[in-house]
């Protein structure tokens, strides 16, 4: 057993302890989720990229533990939808290397239609 998998599997027994599982479908657990993505940014408002890259110990605690929740309820949601996460990982990976490749994109924050576009123009 992996040490995603065993993770899982214990993220299951806490909530099978406590009979959550009734309100842990994916429609709630999705809105867990990015409750928990807003906390994570409330950390990050009004600093600068400097700041948010060396964040003090005390505030990086915090961060960590926004972090687990964000995992655990995506752990948990992709458990019950019965999707792979590392498997889907590394297809979204697959096709984001097909839509920015690496020779046309390096450098830039565009979006992929944008540099299509302009480069179906040129042509």
């Amino acid at each position: 057993m992996s040490d995603l998998d065993e993770l899982i599997e214990r993220i299951n027994n806490f909530a099978a302890e406590r009979d959550w599982d009734q309100y842990h479908s994916p429609k709630n657990l999705s809105m867990a989720l990015i409750a928990e993505a807003a906390e994570l940014v409330e950390h990050f408002q009004w600093l600068t990229e400097e700041q948010s890259d060396t964040l003090p110990e005390d505030k990086l605690a915090e961060v960590r533990l926004e972090l687990a929740d964000i995992f655990v309820y995506l752990l948990r949601m992709s458990d019950r939808l019965g999707v792979d996460l590392v498997h889907a990982a590394h297809q979204k990976i697959s096709l984001n290397e097909e839509k920015y490749p690496a020779e046309q994109v390096r450098g830039s924050s565009k979006k992929y239609h944008e540099y299509k576009a302009k480069g179906q123009n040129s042509q």
